[in-house]
């Protein structure tokens, strides 16, 4: 058993083993213990059910206890879809009428954050107008409409993290930016870290070109990981300029390392050892073979990537490699350890153009993917490049793909995909 694989095992102790209880997974690092799921599909192909939804979205499903649970905007509503995962049909809505008109991207719907659940309660972000968490029927158990407001250009999708008793959430990117825990079963606030980005202040002036950068290009939309470093968990957060470890308890510090920019866009991921942090707009990307507590020596940062091609889906880990699906199109395989480029070769399939937002989904030796034309790319988690499979689903999607017992729950603009 890699150790990666053994993290995931051990984070998802909450849930069933077929579930999909968050973003990325259990363990929030993109990694399925399941090695049977589909390999080739199309519209017509080994499609179980597929249920059109209101608008569009980015959002990715979760699943839980037999039901699919995906966040979804209809009109100034932002709501939490449930729906039955055996024939898709929609068991209950919930949700707010939203506050006041939130500012973000035609690229990025209101939304974005995708749900959570530990099996008896499910938690769903909708940004300025609260933290909100239900029951699995649809009753609310606690709202949080007091966190302030989430103002960027290009709007906000970090998801929330249910943990032991505490529900976390990065509340950004802009001028009010913070890390919070909250109790899950109240809702009430455990600990706070404010973080400075200097969102919408000038910046200094680059020394080569004297050139100053946009200050609204700032930002983190990282969903925070948990990790367990010598026996001791951390909390793994990618801030503008830094990556940052806290006590998942108190809040506290527990290290910070610098050597980003100002974007980030995509999570942490680790294989238990090994930290990596990827910036985002071109920005570096760097890994850190992790401590216990303190600053970090230069001996810790294994490798760090000044520039890189842009990256908004985040990577995933096996075997001492990192796999990778850029947003021009391009997959990639890194050492771990060392950061050298081992191959890189360019998706393209039936869809309009190779651009990707989806973050790699590794079940076994496969990775999958979704490119914004609806392309479903499966390559080989080698060093060695192998395309396995293409199947394109001809709808646009900005959404990662979910695995739960041998199925694939995608979602695209147009609507909710379940492939058997």
């Amino acid at each position: 058993m890699t150790a990666v694989v053994a993290v995931a095992l051990g984070a998802g102790s909450f849930a069933q083993a077929a579930d999909w209880p968050a973003w990325r997974g259990a363990a929030g690092i993109g990694v399925c213990t399941e090695e049977d799921l589909p390999l080739r599909w199309s519209p017509t192909e080994n499609v179980r059910w597929r249920i059109p939804l209101p608008e569009a979205g980015n959002s990715t499903p979760i699943v839980v206890a037999g039901r699919v649970f995906v966040t979804q905007p209809v009109g100034p509503r932002r709501t939490l879809m449930c729906f039955d995962r055996r024939d898709g049909k929609l068991l209950w809505q919930q949700g707010v009428q939203t506050a006041a008109k939130e500012t973000t991207h035609g690229t990025n719907p209101h939304c974005s954050a995708s749900p959570v659940s530990d099996g008896q309660r499910v938690v769903a972000s909708f940004a300025s107008d609260g933290l909100f968490c239900y029951d699995l029927e649809g009753r609310e158990l606690w709202r949080r409409t007091d966190l302030g407001k989430q103002v960027h250009i290009w709007g906000n999708a970090s998801s929330p993290v249910l943990h032991g008793g505490l529900c976390y959430l990065n509340f950004g990117p802009g001028v009010t930016t913070y890390l919070i825990a909250v109790d899950k079963t109240t809702g009430k606030t455990v600990w706070k870290h404010d973080e400075q980005t200097d969102y919408g202040k000038p910046l200094p002036a680059d020394p080569k070109t004297g050139k100053r950068g946009n200050p609204t290009y700032i930002g983190s939309w990282a969903t925070p990981v948990i990790m367990k470093v010598q026996g001791r968990e951390q909390l793994l957060m990618g801030w503008p300029r830094r990556m940052a470890a806290y006590d998942p308890a108190t809040g506290k510090e527990l290290w910070s390392c610098e050597g980003l920019k100002e974007l980030v866009y995509t999570s942490p991921i680790h294989d238990g050892e090994i930290a990596v942090v990827l910036g985002g707009f071109g920005g570096p990307a760097m890994a850190i073979r992790t401590g216990p507590e303190g600053k970090l020596d230069a001996s810790q940062v294994l490798w760090h990537h000044p520039r890189n091609r842009q990256r908004i889906g985040s990577a995933v880990i096996r075997g001492g490699h990192m796999y990778l699906h850029t947003d021009p199109g391009y997959a990639q395989c890194y050492e771990l350890a060392t950061g050298k480029l081992v191959w890189e070769e360019r998706l393209t399939g039936q869809g309009r153009g190779t651009t990707n937002w989806s973050s790699v989904l590794l079940a076994g030796e496969r990775c999958y993917t979704i490119t914004q034309g609806g392309d479903c790319f499966v390559f080989r988690a080698s060093p060695k490049f192998e395309l396995l499979a293409v199947n394109s689903l001809g709808e646009r999607s900005n959404s990662s793909i979910a695995a739960s017992d041998g199925e694939l729950f995608i979602r695209t603009h147009k609507a909710l995909w379940c492939i058997k």
